[in-house]
């Protein structure tokens, strides 16, 4: 299997966290695309044996970093600065479930805006953690020590937890309306 058949299978987590740093579908299906195109392009530079997901994810994170810095000043371009007003228009993606659409439609939307809320880099470390990688790959992805992945997800998930803290006051109130069985 070439590299480029193998990294096709990150295609879905790729996008994943590209919605969420660009906060718009159309900009991560670009984010994405251009991805690939570089990934294809320093193929000669990843290092057979080692982590795909998290070098493809650099490339990602880096493309990212490099088109906000290019769009910022640009006055046409209303650039990835608009996250929080675009995410509202959009569906929340969580899951794919069709059993969980229920529960989608009663806190997704407000999960969604709490990830948002947060910094690119504690969204960015958030999405990685919930998509498996290890501290040492998250690091390898960020561009940082581990040390401070760590303490970027400690501060995020304590962030997460103070914005959705009301949630877990209403978990009995759910089960007990038949909000979530």
């Amino acid at each position: 299997m070439t590299l480029g058949q193998e990294a096709l299978a990150y295609v879905d987590v790729l996008h994943n966290l590209a919605r969420y740093l660009t906060g718009r579908g159309a900009d991560a299906e670009d984010l994405v695309q251009e991805t690939y195109a570089r990934a294809l392009l320093g193929a000669h530079q990843f290092t057979p044996g080692t982590n795909l997901k998290a070098w493809l994810f650099r490339i990602l994170r880096n493309t990212f970093i490099s088109r906000y810095r290019r769009d910022r000043n640009n006055p046409v371009v209303t650039g990835f600065d608009t996250v929080a007003s675009t995410v509202a228009a959009e569906e929340p993606c969580f899951f794919d479930d069709v059993e969980l659409d229920r529960l989608r439609k009663v806190v997704g939307a407000e999960i969604e805006a709490a990830l948002m809320a947060l910094s690119e880099d504690a969204r960015t470390v958030v999405l990685l953690d919930l998509d498996g990688l290890t501290e040492q790959e998250m690091a390898t992805v960020m561009g940082c020590a581990p040390g401070t992945v760590k303490s970027r997800l400690a501060r995020a998930r304590a962030a997460l937890r103070r914005s959705l803290k009301d949630y877990a006051g209403r978990e009995t109130w759910w089960s007990t309306t038949g909000a979530i069985r």
